[in-house]
């Protein structure tokens, strides 16, 4: 069983996973060849994942066969695990529970060389109703406080297959990053009585130096004060604190824009590594006025270093202006 242990000095949780531990870098098996190596999440590898909890399929076609179009199972070598009960202790000063939640796997297309820039607006939209109808489903479970979204993308963004696919962790607390996100919208909406998202939404309009795209519902920008090379928001125009409850039309605007903002990425940056990460509100909440749900995409240009760790301070070697403008392909 996994653990979740609680930093006691910063407040974080910090899981510990030893069944992760026993991952292998990639599964082995005579199947299925893709590039020289079995994919289990090819199509006719069905059997070599856990069974489908959720799936876009072809008409006449049974689980756990081929003819799918999305396919969400549980993840293999889980983080968390759904199963049993919290049983907070303490050991001495310290606080611990188990590692209760849930670690799913948003298999994207059967596809094996696809990627997301290259998908049509169709197939990504099938991909965002999957992050939709999921996360609905594991919010019926009041012991979930945070449904994390997420997608590795290369061996240095830390993905163990080639096959597109994202990730899905039902979490029992909210992570430090979103409180964090939380607490510093609340200071500014007391102070200003705005939502600082809808005001970063307005002066990246008005600006324009930092904008990539822009649609119906969207825009996709350079954040003034991007951690890292090329990192990229791509963020509602309307204020939407929960991501979940995205309207079918607002979805496939959304599906657009990730796609042309993703392809302009690997144009200019010839397919990098990246993740993105989902950020929404956290779990059983109303609308929440100060805060707006948006996505991170941030590509693996360099390495956090010694200072980066000690001090808490990123250094951008490129100004987001100057990202913009070559994502806008304007110096190409």
């Amino acid at each position: 069983m996994p653990e979740l242990r609680k930093d006691t000095i910063l407040g974080r949780w910090v899981i510990i996973s030893t069944e992760r531990s026993k991952r292998p870098h990639d599964f082995v098996t005579e199947k299925l060849v893709a590039n020289g190596k079995f994919c289990p999440f090819c199509n006719g590898a069905e059997d070599s994942t856990p069974p489908e909890i959720w799936a876009i399929r072809d008409p006449n076609t049974a689980p756990n066969t081929p003819g799918w179009q999305v396919r969400v199972v549980a993840n293999k070598y889980p983080a968390l695990r759904i199963e049993g009960e919290f049983n907070r202790t303490g050991v001495g000063m310290y606080d611990m529970m188990n590692g209760i939640g849930a670690h799913e796997v948003i298999i994207e297309t059967p596809n094996h060389e696809a990627t997301i820039g290259t998908m049509s607006v169709d197939e990504v939209d099938r991909i965002l109703l999957a992050y939709k109808v999921r996360m609905l489903d594991l919010l019926g479970d009041r012991r979930f406080q945070y449904i994390l979204i997420f997608r590795n993308r290369g061996s240095a963004a830390g993905a163990t297959l080639e096959h597109p696919h994202s990730q899905l962790i039902a979490l029992p607390i909210v992570p430090k990053s979103v409180t964090e996100e939380i607490a510093g919208a609340n200071t500014y909406y007391d102070f200003r009585e705005r939502c600082v998202f809808c005001d970063i939404v307005r002066q990246e309009l008005s600006d324009k130096v930092r904008l990539i795209l822009e649609t119906e519902h969207f825009i996709s920008f350079e954040p003034f004060a991007s951690r890292f090379p090329y990192e990229t928001w791509i963020i509602p125009k309307r204020h939407y604190s929960s991501y979940e409850h995205i309207e079918n039309n607002v979805q496939r605007d959304l599906a657009l824009i990730i796609r042309d903002t993703v392809n302009r990425i690997n144009t200019v940056l010839d397919y990098p590594p990246y993740n993105w990460i989902l950020h929404t509100a956290p779990a059983h909440q109303t609308e929440m006025y100060q805060y707006h749900w948006h996505f991170e995409i941030m590509p693996k240009l360099t390495q956090v270093a010694g200072f980066e760790w000690g001090s808490g301070f990123y250094i951008n070697p490129t100004p987001p202006e100057q990202a913009a403008a070559d994502l806008r392909l304007e110096n190409m």
